[in-house]
């Protein structure tokens, strides 16, 4: 077999498996159909016999472009951020409210379960921030407005920083200095 790589289609002839066709390729292999013995995943390398050759695309972007390509596009617009770690003092830990009428009963939340809502929270904060600053119908004072809005409500969660592993995950308001 030549150093060709063959599309979707190619119909080949296998010296173990027969005469089969092509349905599936990946960046090092062939998954090939054949009559007597199914798909069968096949290195490119393989030893084959091609019958009839079908090119694969020229525009096909393989599995790493895609992957590439949705990242950015869920960084950029989804708000997809880096995995934010819970401290580990609180792992597997329970948030209990109690209220302060006792004919009511306490509630018990997953510390894990708050600590996400928490990070959602200032992951979509980021997120406004973001088209905020990406938008062209504020004026800069109105942009410059508003973030110092969000700024003061980053100040009114750091009551929860004791929850974060890392500190450079933690909410910083507005500084002193």
């Amino acid at each position: 077999m030549s150093a060709t790589i063959l599309g979707i289609g190619s119909r080949i002839k296998h010296a173990k498996y027969g005469i089969g066709a092509i349905t599936r390729v990946t960046p090092s292999t062939y998954q090939v159909t054949f009559m007597q013995h199914g798909n069968v995943e096949l290195p490119i390398t393989a030893e084959m016999e091609v019958i009839e050759a079908v090119e694969p695309p020229k525009d096909a972007l393989t599995l790493r472009d895609v992957e590439r390509l949705l990242s950015n596009l869920l960084e950029k617009w989804g708000g997809l951020q880096e995995t934010v770690d819970l401290a580990d003092r609180w792992k597997g830990g329970t948030l209990i409210l109690k209220p302060a009428d006792t004919s009511l009963q306490s509630k018990e939340i997953p510390i894990e379960t708050f600590f996400h809502k928490i990070v959602m929270a200032r992951d979509r904060l980021r997120v406004m921030e973001q088209q905020i600053n990406g938008t062209n119908k504020l004026s800069d004072e109105e942009k410059v407005n508003l973030q110092q809005y969000i700024t003061r409500i980053y100040g009114s969660f750091t009551t929860f920083n004791l929850l974060f592993k890392n500190k450079n995950h933690q909410f910083k308001g507005a500084s002193t200095d």
